[in-house]
């Protein structure tokens, strides 16, 4: 019987996130000695290399790679017993890894954090901000418990509770102010400014101003909204912003604010966990405390 122990596993599965011995060390909060006589004694018992070691990189074998998955499911299985006893309390307590998109966390996190706090005392939340890709990834390695998306995600193993629905705005230069908003047809062919691949926000715009990913454009494809309005305010072109970023935004930048006439463009935000998650009745709960902040934020933002 191979003696593999948790903590070799969980040494492992940093150094694969890491690619560096040295970070991965310090994310597990031990020395790189120790880690890597762990993981030199891991690939002694296995009989099998699982790291192509180099100056710069640690990379994966082949062995490697087949074995991280199953050591994803292991870790994911013993996080989750955790998590069943946390499921036979009362309320949610302790740690819970909370993910959310760029394009929600500025401007729903400051109300959502105190309304949690009241809520729920006990618990303690560790925000984790990044691109819809990288947060569904992390949920389904049991890195994150859940997070505030725009829905649909469409993965099988995910669950996703709706919150609230929030439209679209158009940010145009300050001298366009009291102007209507283009046709669809014509926004198309004006300067959009979008955020960068990757995010969501950037597909739902595109999509709706009928814009084709492979279209040169001139301008501008930011990081984030606040980028994205600075060059509206600049003189460069036109964006989109969801309207909770709107009364935000819009005080940071000589821009106007305007709305569609007809068809409102928008998306719908979500909490979403894994389908196994021991959680999910607690999640359930927490998400009507965020559904109560976000439309209250957004609420708040529709009177620009």
């Amino acid at each position: 019987m191979m003696n593999i122990t948790l903590k070799q596993l969980r040494y492992f599965e940093a150094l694969r996130q890491h690619g560096h011995f040295g970070r991965a060390a310090d994310a597990c909060a031990v020395t790189q000695p120790a880690l890597s006589v762990q993981i030199k004694e891991l690939e002694q018992t296995l009989g099998l290399a699982l790291f192509e070691r180099s100056a710069r990189h640690v990379r994966l074998t082949g062995f490697g790679e087949t074995f991280a998955n199953r050591v994803r499911e292991i870790l994911r299985a013993v996080d989750e017993l955790g998590d069943v006893a946390r499921a036979a309390q009362a309320g949610l307590s302790g740690r819970l890894r909370v993910g959310v998109i760029p394009t929600i966390a500025p401007y729903l996190l400051p109300k959502l954090i105190p309304a949690l706090r009241t809520d729920f005392p006990d618990l303690e939340v560790q925000f984790r901000e990044t691109q819809t890709p990288r947060l569904v990834q992390e949920l389904q390695e049991g890195r994150l418990d859940c997070a505030i998306v725009a829905l649909p995600i469409a993965e099988a193993a995910i669950e996703e509770f709706a919150l609230f629905d929030e439209a679209f705005v158009l940010v145009r230069a300050q001298s366009e102010a009291g102007t209507a908003a283009p046709s669809i047809d014509a926004l198309g062919r004006e300067n959009l400014l979008l955020l960068e691949d990757g995010h969501c926000f950037r597909d739902q715009a595109m999509a709706f101003c009928q814009v084709q990913a492979a279209a040169p454009r001139d301008g501008l494809d930011g990081s984030s909204l606040s980028t994205l309005v600075q060059m509206v305010g600049a003189g460069i072109g036109m964006t989109l912003i969801p309207e909770m970023a709107a009364r935000v935004e819009a005080r940071a930048a000589p821009v106007s604010l305007s709305r569609f006439d007809g068809l409102q463009p928008g998306r719908s935000i979500g909490l979403v966990w894994r389908k196994t998650s021991p959680l999910a009745g607690q999640l359930r709960e927490m998400a009507q405390v965020i559904k109560t902040a976000g439309r209250s934020v957004v609420d708040d933002a529709q009177g620009f």
